[in-house]
């Protein structure tokens, strides 16, 4: 082996070694970067089953759907799946304390 056909050779040895010195020493300045995502904070839920506008308006569900088949609360229809928005439910609640109620007295004997 010939001594100039060595000499490349070592020098970019020589060369890649300090280059990664230099970026040893980068790095070790630097603080650690977290890899955690942000978290961002839930949306407020808009559109409720059934079962989650009743446990709103703490009613049953079977009242519910009957609010619902009424016309009372407003409702929608994705695919098979209905829906109430919360504005509907707020709307009907309010409602229920502006309208007079409808109650029949019962005398008891």
């Amino acid at each position: 082996m010939s001594t100039q056909a060595t000499q490349p050779t070592h020098a970019r040895t020589t060369e890649i070694a300090d280059l990664l010195a230099r970026l040893a020493v980068l790095m070790s300045d630097q603080p650690p970067t977290p890899e955690v995502p942000a978290s961002r904070p839930m949306p407020a839920q808009v559109l409720l089953t059934v079962e989650e506008a009743a446990e709103r308006l703490h009613i049953g569900k079977t009242k519910t759907y009957s609010l619902v088949k009424a016309g009372e609360i407003e409702s929608i229809l994705i695919g098979r799946l209905r829906r109430i928005h919360i504005d509907a439910i707020n709307a009907y609640a309010a409602r229920l304390t502006t309208e007079p109620q409808n109650t029949t007295s019962r005398s008891v004997v």
